[in-house]
């Protein structure tokens, strides 16, 4: 850049590229009042002190600064939208959670009512255990009186929280759409011609960097609705737990069992085993050896030492004893992959994304199989992670185990099924 430009041909400029005063070629550039000149301009008192330049050599810089500017704002762009995207699948997030925790509510009052009733049948005839059933009735009464609070304050919370999703779904759009008309107009002046590029070049420049369009957005701050959650569902399923085992004919030759057949390890080669059927080929997993077709079930599962796990059940096609197990369908699972040093939660059908961050050191998972229900559980918190109704059984289920088969390098992952404590 210099005070003293460089001359520069006239090459079949255009009418408007002529000094209307001195009819010569409007060949230099004056940054100070934006505006281009001839060289009779140039030599006026009026651009004395001024930084002046070649109309190439300023279209060029400004369009360089453009094409700058163009690609941070397609990347405030990308972000904006991937972070709407993000807003609006919250917002179906929130009605999906609200809906599992009512689930879980009747869930929790169905489990003690049918023990109240269990309870009650067997105390028939016994006078001095009347006191007991009433007991129990208070208390069944009193879990129908918090699951009424309860149902009341998630509404009011879903209400807030949608209401706070919807504002910035709002703000969000609104910046996209903003962001998509710059850009458009930024592209279009990037492609401009030498003296297009040079009109109102400066001002167009500072309102694109000055615009509110480059400050970040924030997600919404809601309120967290398993905070709504009833404690007492983890003392009620521990009745219900239920000594499982692994099925080593099942078990990918990746996979190593433990003696006791509770725990299951990643080794880096395949085993020589022997090809029974059943055995999985196309994933490192292993089923569980029961076989459920009625009843209610929960088992727990240790996964601290698995970076890439999957637990849930299985269902045997058709029951058939001997078939091949299938590559896809026939599983509900729970996923967990560690990324870098972040957590991300899956649940499986259909694949969907669950909100959690933290590492999990147990899962709890339960079986309903009269009701086709499945509920995953946070054991450490005692907290649902994620459940399942109104599911399709046709035969039997079995506990799934899976892990990730090595790609290369060195994997110890392992998962332990835990034992059950039986109160003294």
């Amino acid at each position: 850049m210099s005070k003293h430009p460089r001359p520069q041909l006239q090459q079949q400029l255009p009418e408007d590229a002529y000094c209307e005063k001195h009819l010569e070629a409007h060949l230099l550039f004056c940054d100070e009042h934006q505006i281009v000149l001839c060289g009779k301009c140039f030599q006026s008192q009026e651009h004395k002190d001024h930084m002046v330049y070649g109309v190439q050599e300023a279209a060029e810089n400004y369009r360089k600064l453009f094409q700058e500017l163009l690609i941070t704002l397609m990347e405030k762009l990308e972000i904006t939208r991937r972070l709407l995207a993000d807003e609006q699948e919250r917002m179906g997030e929130e009605q999906n959670f609200k809906e599992m925790i009512e689930s879980e509510y009747r869930l929790m009052f169905r489990l003690m009512t049918e023990d109240h009733e269990m309870n009650s049948e067997s105390l028939q005839g016994c006078i001095f255990n009347q006191n007991l059933r009433e007991a129990n009735q208070s208390q069944i009464v009193e879990l129908e009186k918090q699951f009424q609070e309860t149902l009341q304050r998630l509404n009011t919370v879903g209400r807030e929280n949608m209401n706070k999703l919807k504002e910035s779904e709002v703000r969000l759009l609104e910046r996209v759409c903003s962001l998509e008309k710059i850009t458009t107009e930024l592209a279009k002046k990037c492609g401009d011609s030498t003296l297009a590029l040079l009109q109102d070049a400066r001002y167009f420049l500072e309102w694109s960097t000055e615009s509110p369009l480059l400050e970040w957005l924030e997600p919404a701050q809601i309120t967290d609705m398993s905070l709504c959650q009833i404690p007492g569902m983890n003392k009620m399923l521990k009745v219900l737990q239920r000594p499982v085992t692994l099925d080593p004919k099942t078990a990918h030759p990746y996979l190593v069992l433990s003696e006791d057949l509770r725990s299951v390890r990643l080794r880096n080669v395949q085993q020589d085993v022997p090809g029974y059927p059943r055995r999985f080929d196309f994933r490192a997993t292993v089923l569980g050896g029961e076989s459920f077709l009625s009843g209610k079930h929960y088992w727990e599962v240790d996964v601290q030492k698995a970076t890439r796990w999957q637990l849930g059940v299985y269902e045997n096609p058709a029951s058939r004893e001997g078939d091949m197990p299938k590559a896809s369908g026939d599983k509900v699972l729970l996923m967990g992959v560690m990324m870098g040093t972040d957590w991300t939660f899956w649940v499986f059908p259909p694949l969907k994304r669950v909100s959690l961050r933290e590492q999990m050191h147990k899962v709890g998972v339960f079986l309903d199989y009269k009701n086709r229900h499945i509920s995953f559980y946070d054991v450490t918190k005692g907290l649902l992670i994620y459940n399942f109704s109104h599911l399709a059984f046709q035969g039997a289920l079995r506990p799934l185990f899976s892990l990730c088969i090595p790609n290369g390098g060195t994997n110890s992952d392992a998962l332990s099924i835990c034992l059950l404590h039986v109160s003294s």
